[in-house]
């Protein structure tokens, strides 16, 4: 049994208003459970949905980089360092993540990890000056990061889906599908114990206020896990939605929410791990948790 994470940045629970939330304007199938209407069960399209804390305690409004330590390991890290961090990793988001990312752990604990995201040739060349949080945990739990090569094999998932940006920047990569990426992503995902995926662009369009720009996102990220659930066995992925913080469902404002954020799980054994997760920080638990109950790892330094 394999566990897929698609994480996406800056989506919360907010109104059902198509003025004011991109959620409730979307035409979306997957996603329509996470615009507020959780009260709607047809809506769900056979997710769980848990509204789950992004403040974790601590005063002010949650930031990207504490927000996604805290996902990818399990312990409070804006409470750790103080208060909520905002973009990149920092030494000491670092300090936190260093051997206990999901990465990290799912590797000592026997199993393969993957991050299914690709890089590109700028990055390989160290123009990078500050890091994602995500990228640090590959780094420090000694991944192989997936290039270009890798994208254009179908080995890969481009951040905006459908590699629009990277033919922009005029990179010789084919437009796919969103659809053909999730059945990509879900090809991946089936070879690994543990798979994340990132997409970013829906935080960018909540600062932005860009109603237009985020509507255009849910929909693609909507048709993308149309691809990843239309090709894999519920019994074989567990499917989790993820973000760190509130931002997108509010177009009222440009900065981030204190929304509670929806985690979607599609699988068998949803139901086990959902009753788990209340705050960002019970979900990297669960899911360690559900792999080792699975047999896909050993629990010998897993809580």
């Amino acid at each position: 049994m394999s566990v897929l994470m698609i994480f996406v940045d800056g989506i919360g629970i907010g109104g059902n208003d198509p003025d004011t939330n991109p959620f409730a304007r979307a035409r979306t199938k997957r996603l329509q459970a996470a615009c507020g209407r959780l009260d709607r069960p047809e809506l769900r399209a056979g997710a769980l949905v848990i509204p789950t804390d992004a403040t974790l305690g601590v005063d002010g409004l949650p930031q990207s980089a504490s927000g996604q330590t805290t996902l990818l390991t399990g312990i409070n890290a804006a409470r750790q360092v103080g208060r909520h961090v905002h973009g990149f990793c920092t030494r000491a988001l670092a300090g936190i993540l260093d051997g206990v990312s999901l990465f990290a752990r799912v590797r000592r604990g026997g199993g393969n990890a993957t991050f299914a995201n690709a890089y590109t040739p700028e990055f390989f060349r160290g123009e990078r000056r500050f890091l994602s949080v995500t990228t640090v945990a590959m780094k420090q739990a000694g991944l192989p990061f997936r290039n270009l090569d890798d994208l254009a094999r179908g080995e890969a998932v481009f951040h905006d889906i459908t590699n629009r940006d990277l033919r922009e920047r005029g990179h010789e990569i084919p437009f796919v599908h969103p659809e053909e990426a999730g059945r990509r992503l879900a090809r991946l995902a089936l070879t690994h114990d543990f798979t994340m995926y990132e997409h970013f662009q829906t935080d960018q369009a909540g600062h932005a206020r860009d109603m237009n720009k985020a509507v255009f996102l849910l929909e693609q990220l909507d048709l993308l896990l149309d691809g990843v659930l239309g090709v894999s066995d519920p019994d074989k992925l567990l499917v989790v939605v993820a973000s760190d913080h509130g931002n997108v469902e509010d177009l009222t404002i440009r900065t981030h929410t204190r929304n509670p954020v929806p985690t979607m799980l599609w699988g068998t054994g949803r139901e086990v791990v959902a009753g788990r997760i209340h705050t960002l920080a019970d979900i990297a638990p669960a899911l360690l948790r559900y792999l080792r109950a699975r047999g896909a790892i050993n629990g010998s330094d897993l809580a």
